[in-house]
């Protein structure tokens, strides 16, 4: 008879980053990553789908020292946004070594942002080998997700690992995940990775400058702060509105955050860019930003157009969203320009 240690609440909030909460219910253990006030504010000024999508657990993560040579994690998915798909990893030693996803990656069309996948209760076993290792286990970006069970062998070694700094991240779809099929491959995921920061990530598919939400409190004191809006404003958006929430928002963000490096990111390559819209040329936005954020030293302006290759196969949508691939790309050109 194999004896083994499931883990209790204590356990898992030591060993969890990038949720500003954690509580235990009757269904398993639930990550948020909005506080209540943010949540409540989306419930109130943002119509749709907006409030539903902040239950998503993009940024979520346990990363944790081990001598179990097995792990087994049950959770529970429900539908977070329009995105069907969700993959959760498991890493040892920054090493893959499998996911509990709902769909089959060999055999994904090409488009498979559209595809209609089913959420529910899933489990999976992994093979963690012998000795003492670090995992990392990351949570969805595209759905909300409920840690029913999480088992590793009786009496092993668990020590949770904090990184040294604090990433926070705004933004729309790209910012939060859309549409990489695993979250270990979000280009936001890997400039924490980089920077040695513990990710806590506010964007949401769909979003446009949100200055209300600039002016909310943390429960903890990002180093670095990376902003990515403006897409969507471009396609939705007056002009006026767009120049008008996007320097609203930095303020907000520099009156919040004055200590913190932040980081105003253009809106990268779309399909459609040269088609006119109401706000302007596409190339329009980038300005826009620029110029909001110019008077605060505390903030650098990144251009990112060019940062994924102009080419459909670097797009899971093959028009807007970067890929796997496509994120890669990203998160390369992105850290050569940060100037960090």
């Amino acid at each position: 008879m194999v004896i083994k240690m499931k883990l209790n609440y204590n356990q898992i909030t030591s060993i969890t980053n990038g949720a500003v909460r954690i509580t235990q219910e009757e269904d398993g253990f639930h990550f948020f990553r909005f506080t209540q006030e943010q949540e409540d504010l989306y419930q109130a000024l943002r119509e749709g789908g907006f409030h539903r999508n902040t239950f998503s657990t993009s940024g979520v993560q346990m990363r944790f020292k081990t001598d179990s040579t097995k792990l087994h994690l049950s959770i529970s998915t429900f539908k977070g946004n329009n995105r069907n798909y969700f993959a959760m990893d498991v890493l040892v030693n920054n090493r893959p070594i499998g996911s509990i996803a709902n769909y089959d990656e060999e055999n994904l069309p090409l488009v498979y942002t559209t595809g209609e996948f089913l959420f529910g209760e899933f489990s999976g076993d992994f093979e963690l080998g012998d000795g003492i290792k670090e995992v990392k286990i990351l949570f969805p970006w595209s759905a909300k997700t409920v840690l029913r069970e999480m088992i590793l062998d009786d009496s092993a070694m668990l020590e949770g690992i904090k990184p040294k700094y604090k990433l926070l991240c705004f933004g729309d779809s790209i910012t939060q995940g859309y549409d990489a099929l695993h979250p270990a491959n979000r280009h936001m995921n890997k400039l924490a990775d980089f920077l040695d920061a513990e990710e806590f990530n506010k964007a949401i598919g769909g979003e446009r400058f949100f200055p209300e939400l600039a002016k909310t409190k943390e429960p903890l004191r990002p180093d670095v702060i990376v902003a990515a809006y403006g897409t969507n404003n471009w396609t939705w958006s007056p002009r006026e509105k767009l120049v008008g929430t996007c320097n609203a928002f930095y303020k907000n963000l520099h009156e919040t955050y004055p200590y913190a490096r932040i980081f105003a990111l253009a809106p990268i390559w779309r399909k459609d860019h040269t088609e006119p819209k109401q706000a302007g040329e596409f190339a329009d936005v980038a300005e826009i930003i620029k110029a909001a954020v110019a008077a605060y030293d505390n903030i650098t302006f990144v251009q990112t157009f060019d940062f994924v290759p102009h080419e459909e196969s670097y797009y899971a949508d093959l028009r807007l969203h970067p890929n796997d691939r496509g994120f890669e790309e990203y998160y390369q050109n992105l850290i050569k320009n940060m100037q960090l």
